[in-house]
């Protein structure tokens, strides 16, 4: 593995890794402490659900155009700053006595908008910083992460909760986002200059980017999956809590050990999928991988307390399993592929469909769920989710093997 031997990789991944674990520390307890102490609607958890990710909806396709004006180092670090702060803020106003579901808001939209900037200028930096031959290796070992912070974060921030109180669990992610900027400084390779466009444009260049994703049948198929997937979880995001806490009757600390269950999956999703490449071929995994691990979440309704938490947390972590694989190729194919000017744009470009979907499945999950009730909401998401997959059987993705070799290939196929 020639990128453990990385050192400004090595940096980015640690200080990714942090990051990822407040963040999912975050995710976990904030959603806690809108419904266990801010005593939050279904509804009003729709609201915040579709807060988090709202900005990827609004200001997704300008933010990929900017990014690739700049150079995206500094931009991730400044984004990391801000977003401590913001998630600072909420042990003050606890502390104060101020604080209230409209703040978690604001702060869930705002930290939701740095996130935009800095997810968009991480994808694109990744190949500058590691070379195209090793994307594979980059992002098998950044999803490790991820899901290595998804095991234990979840549980982490439940047990917090349950312990310590919500509000003042925030803490860690905001030092996580700090402690991400501080490793972000430290790289030492020197990013290529932006190309700069001698007649800038914003919305030329984001039908440039638009076009480029749109006009590739296997990047509109990709889309399209990842799209309905994240649409449907957006429904299951804005009652999951709700589900676990007041239907199943879990405690906060469980309903967090239930949450993590998918991370396991995608701690070996994450270790195995550089192999899983190898063996099936790389952009084969890309729907292979999902037709038999996805369906497996379609048990999480059956969740009980006590042993009955056992095989579903087990289809849960296959299923995740699944996610990861299928994240790691079809992120490596959309770098492979995409010239250097074009990956913010890119990136953005994707991030506004796959992304923006989040939200609006957030608020129609709130809507759901105070309409058929929580349980019957969970099966229209967790089926819709699975669905998603048939985009990729119907793509030409069932006739390749491996990644393109150069970002020249299928540019407009």
């Amino acid at each position: 593995m020639a990128l453990w031997g990385h050192p400004d990789f090595r940096r980015l991944w640690t200080g990714d890794t942090i990051s990822q674990f407040g963040a999912t520390v975050g995710m976990t307890v904030i959603p806690l402490l809108a419904a266990g102490v801010l005593n939050a609607t279904p509804f009003e958890m729709g609201l915040l659900a579709a807060a988090s990710t709202m900005a990827f909806l609004v200001i997704g396709l300008p933010a990929g155009v900017w990014v690739d004006r700049m150079r995206r180092k500094p931009l991730m670090i400044a984004m990391d700053v801000v977003r401590a702060a913001l998630m600072l803020s909420v042990p003050v106003a606890w502390w104060l006595g101020l604080l209230g579901l409209t703040q978690l808001i604001v702060v869930s939209l705002a930290v939701g908008v740095c996130t935009v900037f800095f997810d968009v200028a991480y994808q694109s930096y990744l190949p500058s910083l590691v070379g195209r031959g090793q994307l594979v290796e980059g992002n098998s070992k950044l999803q490790a992460s991820l899901s290595v912070a998804e095991v234990s974060g979840p549980a982490i921030g439940g047990y917090a909760a349950q312990f310590l109180g919500a509000a003042n669990s925030v803490l860690a992610t905001g030092l996580g986002y700090l402690s991400s900027a501080f490793f972000l400084v430290r790289i030492k390779t020197v990013e290529p200059a932006p190309e700069r466009h001698p007649d800038p444009h914003l919305r030329r260049e984001i039908m440039e980017g638009l076009r480029f994703v749109f006009g590739n049948v296997t990047l509109r198929m990709i889309v399209a999956c990842t799209g309905t997937s994240n649409f449907f979880h957006g429904i299951q995001n804005a009652v999951m809590i709700l589900f676990l806490l007041q239907t199943v009757n879990l405690s906060e600390g469980t309903a967090g050990l239930v949450l993590s269950a998918g991370g396991v999956g995608g701690v070996l999703g994450a270790a195995f999928a550089y192999r899983i490449g190898l063996l099936v071929g790389q952009a084969r995994m890309i729907w292979l991988i999902p037709v038999l691990t996805w369906p497996f979440t379609l048990a999480l309704p059956f969740i009980s307390d006590g042993w009955g938490l056992v095989l579903p947390m087990a289809c849960l972590a296959v299923s995740t399993f699944g996610i990861v694989v299928y994240n790691v190729g079809q992120v490596s194919y959309r770098q492979s592929i995409c010239p250097d000017h074009l990956l913010g744009r890119m990136n953005a470009s994707i991030r506004w469909v796959v992304w923006g979907a989040t939200p609006l499945g957030a608020l129609l999950g709130g809507v759901l769920g105070s309409w058929i009730g929580i349980v019957p909401t969970m099966w229209v998401s967790l089926v819709g989710s699975v669905a998603g997959m048939v985009w990729l059987l119907l793509s030409p993705l069932r006739s390749m093997r491996d990644l393109p070799a150069t970002s020249s290939v299928e540019a407009h196929g």
